[in-house]
């Protein structure tokens, strides 16, 4: 895929990740107010908004565009599951770089309290295993039996994500875990534990997106998307283990195309956002990325030379579904602006985010630039 008009992030805003019952439309706002209230961009220059939610609210996007004052020329609510953010993303990146718009603002808002996203309950080909944490532990097993992955490795990736987070004022959860805890809480899907499980809360998040025309007059340190990639493969369970590998087939291939568009390899990437709902997950992530060899995945969690969900991940920030993919990216955002506070990582100059959903049946990878 040639690259087309360049598009920035220039703004971006998360809010506090909490457990508490939220208005959807305040969610959506929080970070929005805050963009408005740090930049100088005047509200009728925003031309499009999109609000990622899993809510089944209706009209969401155009409830929240006038309680922020905006006339946009379009604007609509996107959802694709724990994928919802990352898609909200790319669409929008879609409308400037067609030259539609100049200026497109993404929010994710999610309340803990929206059930809708968390059971699949219309895929039969689950049966009574509707729950995600069940197609995870079925590929925490076929890893396990395949590569030798162990529960400790598991633990590990708990470990250290709850270790950044407990540096993130922001994150759902401030305290520091041992891998002793991980493997002495609750089981919740043999082999998976309570500490192995990312949690499902509240919070909200927002970008600004903008032409390089546009880009230029509201900031100084704009922040490039270089690459995307993505794939489909269906919504069932059993569109995924029909492949019969331990691995994440659509995060793989949409991972080519955004190291291909963006004309980068897994070496020249810093600083990392990865979809750790379960902790095999990040295992998986680390392989089907590419930054290590299949089946070396349960080794790579000990490495030092990248650094991955420095803000905590989902594990250690929470997982407010529709509002995940932003908050990934207004992270790496930060970063490579140098404004990521205690979680700032030296020097990253190219991130990589990684959203995915229902047991990787899809997949979104993008990769920033500053």
């Amino acid at each position: 895929m040639e690259m087309p008009e360049e598009v920035a992030i220039v703004a971006s805003e998360t809010s506090p990740f909490t457990r508490k019952e939220s208005s959807i439309f305040e969610l959506a706002c929080n970070p929005c107010l805050e963009i408005f209230r740090k930049t100088n961009i005047d509200r009728t220059e925003v031309d499009s908004v999109i609000l990622s939610t899993c809510s089944t609210l209706q009209y969401t996007s155009s409830i929240v565009s006038e309680m922020l004052g905006i006339k946009p020329k379009n604007s609509y609510r996107l959802d694709n599951l724990c994928n919802s953010g990352t898609s909200a993303i790319i669409s929008a990146f879609c409308e400037i770089a067609a030259g539609l718009c100049d200026c497109v603002l993404v929010i994710g808002a999610e309340c803990e309290t929206n059930d809708s996203a968390k059971k699949l309950q219309w895929d039969l080909t689950r049966g009574s295993f509707n729950l995600p944490v069940h197609w995870a532990s079925l590929f925490a097993r076929s890893h396990m039996r395949k590569f030798g992955t162990t529960e400790e490795q598991m633990a590990s990736v708990s470990v250290k994500n709850r270790r950044n987070s407990s540096r993130n004022p922001i994150a759902l959860f401030r305290d520091p875990v041992t891998v002793e805890q991980v493997m002495n809480s609750r089981m919740i899907s043999d082999p998976l534990k309570k500490l192995d499980c990312s949690f499902v809360c509240t919070g909200s998040s927002a970008l600004l997106l903008a032409s390089k025309r546009k880009a230029k007059e509201l900031t100084d340190m704009p922040i490039w998307i270089r690459g995307i990639g993505q794939k489909t493969i269906g919504a069932s369970l059993s569109q995924v283990l029909s492949k019969g590998e331990a691995g994440l087939n659509t995060t793989r291939e949409a991972a080519r195309e955004a190291y291909k568009m963006s004309q980068t390899e897994p070496r020249d990437i810093d600083v990392v956002e990865l979809h750790d709902a379960f902790s095999i997950m990040e295992i998986m992530a680390y392989e089907d990325l590419f930054f290590t060899p299949k089946g070396q995945g349960g080794k790579f969690v000990a490495q030092q030379q990248l650094s991955i969900n420095p803000r905590g991940g989902l594990l250690g920030c929470g997982h407010p579904i529709g509002c995940t993919g932003i908050a990934q990216t207004a992270e790496i955002a930060a970063q490579l602006t140098g404004r990521a506070g205690e979680t700032q990582v030296n020097g990253c100059k190219t991130g990589l985010i990684h959203n995915m959903a229902a047991a990787g049946s899809s997949s979104s990878v993008i990769i920033l630039r500053s």
